[in-house]
């Protein structure tokens, strides 16, 4: 990989990692709480939080527990999905949000956590419906690093936005499917070529000459 394709792939996950944290430092260093700014569901203070509580968490270890997963993923998308990643990320940033927004618990919801659901979400459908096996070992590698994420759409803990990862969740299957057309082609085996050459059908003239010296036996 050439030196500015890499930079290019690095540019937005790094700068997204960077982005979160410092508003993490600002809170921390100045007593602030931007907890107001994450969405509030089914109140019309709450709609901001779509946009902003992606960026917003409660302290360091929840900001931690966040980033990793998240720059691997981002790393993913843009990497499998170049030409399309940020129309991907801007859908399951708003999407998510919305539905978040519509059947979330009247509590207000922080964190990039959903955000990590719905980017695993659509590599590993878009894998499943590409049959691109690359991108479904991307996302299995997140699921068994940080094995909660899969507890995590279920109400088992009370101060977790489970409703949140469900939302995530969701919105990245229903974009796999969305941009299926679109982004790395569906991986295609020598086996099943060397099929289709099998039953190939004879050209017209070929077909005809047979069914020819066959009448005439």
């Amino acid at each position: 990989m050439k030196k500015g394709s890499l930079i290019s792939l690095l540019t937005f996950p790094i700068c997204f990692i960077l982005l979160i944290t410092f508003l993490e430092v600002i809170e921390y260093f100045y007593h602030l709480s931007f907890v107001k700014y994450g969405v509030l569901p089914r109140t019309l203070s709450g709609l901001k939080g779509i946009i902003f509580s992606p960026l917003i968490h409660s302290d360091f270890t929840h900001l931690g527990n966040n980033a990793a997963p998240l720059f691997i993923l981002l790393l993913s998308l843009r990497y499998f999905y170049k030409s399309i990643s940020y129309e991907v990320f801007f859908w399951i940033w708003i999407i998510s949000g919305i539905w978040l927004w519509s059947f979330g618990r009247m509590n207000y919801h922080i964190g990039a956590s959903g955000i990590v659901y719905a980017i695993s979400s659509f590599l590993f459908f878009s894998g499943l419906i590409r049959k691109h096996t690359k991108l479904m070992a991307i996302s299995l590698f997140v699921v068994f690093m940080y094995g909660s994420l899969i507890w995590g759409i279920f109400p088992i803990k009370e101060q977790i936005s489970w409703e949140g990862h469900l939302a995530g969740a969701l919105s990245g299957f229903v974009l796999a499917w969305w941009f299926r057309k679109d982004g790395p082609p569906k991986q295609v085996y020598q086996y099943e070529l060397d099929e289709e050459s099998e039953h190939e059908e004879l050209p017209v003239e070929y077909t005809y000459f047979y069914k020819k010296n066959d009448q005439k036996e």
